[in-house]
């Protein structure tokens, strides 16, 4: 579990049957959007679902290869760690993925003081 998190919960959020390698698609889980990632070559990864500068919907981006490019304001973010390409400065937070019978879970956390643990992004030049 994340350093941050007090609790982790397991939500079903698609198949692998539903969601093939290199596609990309926004879920909403309660009140967090998140991206979720079936990355070339079968890891599935989960961040969050808005671009840290204006809070567009990342899904609404353009893939290509392993790099997410915001549809706002082409920030840049690779897929496979979340660390940000264009700034450099910004990373996506991460989420908990597994895989169990098909199944793609996402795991939310929350820390002890009940708030969402997404990584503050301090962008140099935004």
């Amino acid at each position: 579990m994340p350093e941050n998190v007090a609790t982790l919960e397991w939500i079903a959020v698609a198949t692998l049957d539903d969601f093939w390698e290199g596609e990309v698609t926004d879920i909403q889980v309660g009140d967090e959007l998140i991206l979720l990632v079936h990355l070339n070559g079968g890891d599935i990864r989960a961040y969050q679902g808005h671009c840290p500068h204006q809070k567009t919907a990342l899904a609404d981006g353009e893939l290509e290869g392993n790099v997410l490019t915001c549809a706002a304001h082409s920030w840049q973010f690779n897929l496979s760690t979340g660390e940000g390409v264009n700034p450099r400065s910004c990373q996506l937070y991460r989420y908990q993925v597994k895989v169990q019978d098909g199944t793609i879970f996402v795991g939310i956390g929350t820390r002890e003081d009940g708030e969402n643990p997404w990584r503050v992004c301090n962008p140099q030049n935004s």
